[in-house]
């Protein structure tokens, strides 16, 4: 026989409130599960007040009872109107997902919300208290337009906040840019602003009234690849068409730009000081921007220089005095001596230890798409670009992986040399390539000379090998790629003195 507590509604009532207490405190942090039990909260307070009949859609109070009575059928009808709201509101949380990343920007959701609990409120006061909503609202209205003014500002950035999530002209991610210069990621959009975070990691607040009236660019959407465009000037002392040839050699070998859509070189002036070109290409992301100028920048000197293009002086400026490529190359015309000159891996050498280096250089030609060295084979000896622009492309499991580009000034075939190493990939020239090639027997008499020359390679292979574990799984060991190892190994291998090696 049931205990006359456990029949009674009002029991019923309390433990039903205490469950959801409970469950919204324990869930508080798990939007699904929080949902469900507000959901079966909602059916069985449902079930109760039908048990009871009482209808919390009607401000009928039922027959004629005490006020304790009363009171309670009050509460319970307002606690049901509450819960159904809490349900519809659980599930806008969950289910209406209005930004790309709703944690920070979910002000459309937060409108919603508002609205569904007012409705709820105004249902309380229609069922539970009898007072015509109509007559409320008219009534309330002188205070509405007192309130209205006294917050006209907030007022304007919300209604501005509603606007731009509606036209979505960025989100929560989204790098934009103001007309007053001010930029920054989007990190944070609410009720009255929009947080921005800077390039110095310093959080702008921007109210949304401002930010509606503002003009912006939007630089992350509708895709993360950026444009960038760079303009160079250089002397006309060949065809425009040859020098534009030139700068798409640039582009061609950079390893930071996206490589689809293809980058384009356009001539933008000519006069008789300079040939002006405007360099447009795209890099994955905003971040990438700046790496992959400091690259272009360098690509330009390298190549220019390889070409014998010299810069020109900034429009309105006086002309610079063209340099006489004879003149400059003084008593050391032999290319492969000024090849030698520019890098400074051999900064260290002697005047006479470069002429050594550079008489004993052996020039080589390649066409375009034409081999210079093929993977698995050792090479020996150092290859330096002169000219032009190389692939390095490994076949791996049917699939050719790009590793790198190579460049004028460029240096390859140290593994061969330093370690009697394969080589991991093809070399393949891209444009058509010229290169200076080392014997290995002349570099090695250098380095019993010169260690630190050899320290570099060591180096520069080091950081070779470290970069294409990013790219394939067959490699040498972390051990082999350290470059303490590798000094170790290229002491022992040319026979350089521990003590000659400091």
């Amino acid at each position: 026989m049931s205990s006359p507590m456990l029949e009674d509604p009002l029991f019923q009532f309390a433990v039903l409130v205490l469950f959801s207490a409970a469950a919204q405190f324990i869930f508080r942090r798990n939007p699904t599960f929080r949902l469900i039990a507000n959901i079966f909260f909602f059916a069985l307070l449902t079930s109760l007040l039908v048990k009871h009949k009482i209808a919390p859609y009607t401000s009928d109070m039922g027959e004629a009872q005490d006020l304790f009575r009363r009171v309670f059928v009050g509460i319970a009808k307002a606690v049901w109107w509450i819960g159904g709201a809490m349900v519809l509101a659980s599930s806008v949380r969950l289910f209406l997902i209005f930004e790309r990343i709703p944690r920070e920007g979910r002000l459309l959701q937060d409108l919603l919300v508002a609205i569904i609990y007012v409705g709820a409120a105004l249902s309380v006061v229609s069922y539970v208290f009898d007072v015509p909503v109509g007559t409320l609202i008219a009534t309330s209205g002188v205070f509405a337009i007192v309130l209205g003014l006294a917050l006209q500002s907030t007022l304007n950035d919300v209604f501005s906040g509603i606007a731009l999530n509606l036209g979505r002209h960025y989100s929560v991610g989204d790098w934009i840019v103001l007309d007053d210069g001010v930029q920054g990621r989007v990190v944070e959009t609410n009720w009255r602003s929009t947080h921005l975070l800077n390039g110095t990691n310093d959080l702008v607040i921007v109210p949304n009234s401002a930010l509606a009236k503002a003009r912006l660019t939007n630089l992350t959407s509708p895709e993360e690849a950026h444009g960038v465009s760079l303009k160079i000037r250089l002397v006309p002392s060949n065809t425009p068409a040859a020098i534009e040839e030139t700068m798409r050699a640039v582009l061609l070998s950079s390893n930071a730009i996206l490589k689809s859509p293809a980058p384009v070189v356009s001539v933008t002036g000519l006069d008789s000081n300079a040939v002006e070109f405007e360099l447009s290409f795209r890099v994955s992301g905003l971040g990438e921007a700046t790496a992959a100028r400091n690259e272009i920048y360098d690509l330009i000197y390298r190549h220019a220089k390889a070409a014998g293009l010299q810069l020109a002086s900034p429009a309105g400026s006086p002309a610079a005095p063209v340099a006489d490529p004879a003149e400059a190359a003084g008593k050391h015309p032999n290319s492969a001596w000024r090849l030698l000159n520019a890098i400074p891996l051999f900064s260290t050498l002697t005047e006479d230890e470069k002429e050594s280096l550079a008489a004993d250089m052996k020039r080589l030609s390649f066409r375009k798409d034409a081999l210079i060295a093929t993977q698995d084979t050792s090479l020996t000896s150092l290859m330096i670009v002169r000219r032009g622009v190389a692939v390095v492309e490994r076949k791996e499991g049917g699939e050719t992986i790009e590793l790198a580009r190579i460049a004028p000034g460029d240096l390859f075939g140290e593994r061969g040399v330093l370690m009697g190493a394969l080589e991991p990939a093809n070399i393949r020239a891209l444009t058509s390539v010229v290169v200076y090639e080392i014997a290995k027997d002349h570099l090695a008499a250098i380095m019993q000379e010169r260690p630190a020359l050899a320290e570099e390679l060591g180096l520069l292979l080091s950081r070779r090998i470290e970069a294409e574990k990013h790219h394939f799984s067959a490699g040498v060991s972390a051990e082999a790629s350290h470059p303490t190892t590798l000094s170790t190994r290229i002491r022992h291998l040319f026979q350089i003195p521990h003590s000659s090696w400091q």
